[in-house]
């Protein structure tokens, strides 16, 4: 029974039955002609999530990793340069892979708990008059911190420094659950994954790929096989793939997109800001701290919550799983020991929510934090009972 237990960790999410059953299919030929019939709408309907009408929508069998690799392999050389922020662990594993492809490298380290610093990257790029900085790249939501970056503040910073480099944003743990708009902020390379705001099971590398990143495939010269911009765009041309692709994965996109659409975009980015506004009244309640240094920065699909010094915060999520079988989001990196994540993107509801935040209060009173048990629930009741009256108001 524990297995019906929702998870709270920022991915992979809770899988809606209504997925899970539209993964449920038997091998079929993706090599018979009316296999088009299912991915093409998927690769169109995407684009719509990501924000954009002149992008392509390219995927892989992989995870979010793999989307970075597909990356830079397409449209860098060896010895290129590119310029990274370091703001948390999901942004040093970005840079760690640069580097192992044999690129040059340019790290801004900034304090975990800041975002993508927009300025200082203006004032590098300024410098750069020989436009040796190729690529800059992004984490638009931080996922071990509970970090949003403002992407259009940094599109701003590389056209007020009249710089031609292209821009690539992990969206890893944001698309699909908060507002991404792929044309407006002049993203070339958008990465995520089936795993997430897209509430499947891991396995689909999802990117949305602009027309000037197409463009430089190529004079691209880092090697890339399996993952081929140009070999999986002419076989998706046809409605395939140039191997064996993700069958269960691509219906279950496709299932995955009706019930975005059917919510409406913009109706489940409000879910998502109002699932995480009722947690950050509950962390407020227990009078501990978000990671993220201001609301500007606040994610709306993940909070780092800081325990206080003489606690363990892998003995807090430890306990929790044990004790009542729930999983909340361990400390990464600097956050090791430091902080807990609770997720709260995809497939939820006020009312699980609410079941997380009592879960981890109990957590937290049977090791002896210093919280009112039932504090930090009463919070986010009292929001979610308000602001569910202004939505029902609004539609009336």
């Amino acid at each position: 029974m524990s297995d019906q237990n929702p998870i709270f960790i920022p991915g992979p999410t809770n899988i809606p039955d209504r997925l899970r059953l539209a993964m449920q299919v038997q091998t079929r030929d993706h090599r018979a002609p009316d296999f088009v019939e299912t991915f093409a709408p998927v690769l169109e309907g995407t684009k719509k999530v990501f924000g954009t009408r002149d992008g392509r929508v390219i995927t892989f069998p992989a995870s979010g990793t793999g989307g970075w690799e597909a990356a830079v392999t397409n449209t860098l050389s060896p010895g290129d340069k590119v310029l990274v922020a370091r703001y948390g662990m999901f942004s040093h594993r970005w840079i760690d892979l640069c580097q192992r492809q044999g690129l040059d490298v340019q790290v801004v380290d900034c304090a975990w708990g800041d975002g993508a610093p927009a300025d200082q990257f203006e004032s590098i790029l300024s410098a750069d008059t020989h436009h040796n900085i190729k690529a800059v790249l992004v984490a638009h939501n931080e996922t071990a911190t509970g970090v949003k970056s403002d992407i259009d503040a940094v599109r701003k910073a590389v056209d007020a420094a009249s710089h031609p480099a292209l821009m690539f944003v992990d969206c890893v743990s944001s698309l699909a659950s908060m507002e991404f708009r792929m044309d407006e902020w002049g993203v070339d390379i958008a990465v995520s994954g089936s795993q997430k705001g897209f509430m499947l099971a891991t396995g689909m590398a999802i990117l949305g790929v602009s027309q000037k990143a197409l463009a430089v495939m190529d004079s691209a010269k880092l090697p890339r096989t399996f993952f081929d911009f140009r070999d999986m765009m002419n076989a998706n041309a046809s409605g395939g793939f140039p191997y064996t692709p993700p069958l269960q994965l691509i219906y279950g996109m496709n299932e995955s997109l009706n019930m975005l659409f059917e919510e409406g975009l913009d109706n489940v980015y409000a879910r998502h800001f109002r699932l995480a506004e009722g947690v950050r009244r509950a962390i407020s309640a227990w009078e501990l701290s978000l990671v993220a240094t201001s609301p500007e920065l606040y994610s709306d699909t993940v909070s780092a919550i800081y325990v206080p010094d003489w606690f363990d915060s892998n003995a807090l999520t430890d306990h929790a799983f044990n004790a009542y079988g729930v999983s909340f989001g361990i400390g990464l990196g600097q956050m090791n020991g430091k902080a807990f994540r609770i997720g709260h993107l995809g497939s939820l509801t006020d009312v699980m929510v609410l079941s997380g935040l009592a879960t981890i209060e109990m957590a937290m009173a049977d090791l002896e934090y210093p919280i009112t048990l039932g504090s930090g629930v009463a919070a986010a009741q009292d929001y979610y009972r308000k602001s569910q009256g202004t939505a029902l108001k609004t539609a009336a």
